[in-house]
């Protein structure tokens, strides 16, 4: 086997394309000493981790301990080739990129190490900058492939920041809660996010990662009560090819778009229970293992999770397991609703205008007296999510009417006060009426889950 030899270039300018490689790292897999020795000094002081083995059974070690962006794979080796080996760790559910290397031009054996699923081939001997440039290549898809799937869930779910934090307002309710974010985001607890529906769990949440040392990786969010439990599982872990019927490719879950970053589980309560079991394994063990597949692979994500629901509540009913419960409450975080901060808002009105006119393509109005003295005499049952949709219908009808015709209906209490629970009842049947009883559209206008709205309408005999 002919060994490569390092030559003397100029810095390849994809080596700092997505920020770098300081936080990627690479497994070498080749059975020559020089081959490794050559490899591993010229990526040592690019990449957080360089590891060199000799064999199959020793990379299968490794790769059971640590997570490796790039697999650099040679097909020569003592007792299996690399072609074989590359195909049995895609059967088991290992998606890391492999390049091939090999110092034979055989046509049959690049046809086979890409079929098998190998992201680059190279053959012996070659340059630095050509495995630099194959290395490149593969970091640049990964990042792309996972930047546009983060995107695309993003788009699903509008979720928009403003600053840093992303939270709006100054009032004595949001202080603390700033200040939990900041020095939450520089540690790497699990995080237990609770408040009612559109308090701004998300936010807060996605505030600790863009804060943190993780914010060079991806936020990935998931809403556990809008995936069905038939593949939540799969949804979060991923699955190996034939893993059950339906699946004829293998597919990578949420935790392998979160790896480096931060997994955001949302309305965690509604995990199904078997669930909960394999998500307490996950964050004592830090290793997932997708459907299917016959070995677990270890995962670098940080898990904050959030709900609407009591917990300690679902834990005494036997709904939510005890375990989880405190593995996920190591520090709890909890949201303020609207009606607890009414002084945020003008800020947060006037800020929804100006995003929402740029999204709507219509003017800015101003809000007015008018508009603020009518929401600031409503309870706010769906919190700034609710506001931010009653904005919206502002800007497009220009009238208060949905605001005003909430705020003054409703069943009086003892002493003449309108109950929040007959405003929320009577707004939330107006919007369903106007929607023809689609709760999927009217929970979207309220800012709640539909399981939220359902529940709700089961209370009241709807």
């Amino acid at each position: 086997m002919t060994a490569a030899t390092p030559v003397n270039h100029p810095e390849e300018p994809f080596v700092e394309a997505f920020g770098g490689w300081q936080e990627r790292s690479i497994l070498i897999v080749d059975d020559e000493p020089g081959m490794r020795s050559f490899l591993q000094r010229t990526l040592v002081g690019r990449c957080s981790r360089v590891e060199t083995v000799e064999s199959v059974e020793a990379a299968n070690v490794l790769l059971g301990q640590y997570h490796f962006d790039l697999i650099i794979l040679d097909n020569s080796l003592p007792g299996k080739s690399g072609v074989d080996w590359l195909q049995e760790i895609r059967e088991l559910g290992l998606h890391n990129d492999v390049v091939l290397i090999t110092a034979f031009a055989d046509l049959e054996t690049a046809i086979r190490a890409l079929r098998a699923g190998a992201a680059d081939f190279l053959l012996k001997p070659f340059r630095v900058n050509q495995i630099l440039s194959a290395i490149g290549r593969c970091f640049d898809r990964a990042h792309l492939r996972r930047e546009n799937f983060i995107l695309r869930r993003e788009l699903d779910t509008h979720v928009d920041l403003a600053g840093v934090d992303g939270l709006i307002g100054a009032s004595a309710a949001l202080q603390p809660i700033r200040e939990a974010i900041k020095r939450l985001a520089t540690v790497p607890s699990t995080v237990l996010i609770t408040g009612e529906s559109g308090t701004g769990k998300e936010i807060a949440a996605r505030a600790m990662h863009n804060l943190s040392n993780r914010s060079g990786n991806h936020f990935v969010p998931v809403n556990c009560g809008a995936v069905a439990p038939e593949i939540i599982e799969s949804e979060l872990f991923g699955h190996v090819k034939g893993a059950f019927s339906g699946a004829a490719s293998s597919r990578e879950g949420l935790f392998f778009y979160a790896q480096g970053g931060t997994l955001f589980l949302d309305e965690v309560a509604e995990l199904p229970l078997t669930m909960q079991v394999k998500l307490l394994r996950v964050l004592e063990e830090k290793k997932i293992r997708p459907v299917g597949a016959e070995r677990e692979i270890p995962v670098d994500v940080r898990v904050i999770a959030a709900t609407n629901r009591n917990v300690e509540e679902a834990v005494q009913e036997g709904r939510f397991r005890q375990d989880l419960y405190y593995r996920l409450n190591v520090v709890q975080l909890h949201m303020p609703p609207l009606r607890e901060r009414s002084e945020d808002i003008p800020a947060l009105a006037e800020y929804f205008v100006r995003q929402l006119a740029h999204q709507l393509g219509v003017a800015a109005k101003k809000p007015d007296n008018n508009l603020f003295s009518a929401l600031a005499n409503y309870s706010w049952p769906g919190n700034v999510r609710e506001l931010r949709n009653l904005i919206e219908r502002w800007l497009i009808l220009g009238n208060i009417s949905d605001v005003t015709a909430a705020t003054n209906t409703g069943t009086a209490s003892a002493n003449g006060d309108v109950t929040l629970e007959a405003v929320e009842k009577q707004h939330i049947l107006k919007i369903l009426a106007e929607v023809g009883g689609n709760k999927t559209e009217a929970g979207r206008r309220l800012g709640i889950s539909r399981k939220t709205l359902e529940r709700k309408c089961a209370e009241w005999g709807v």
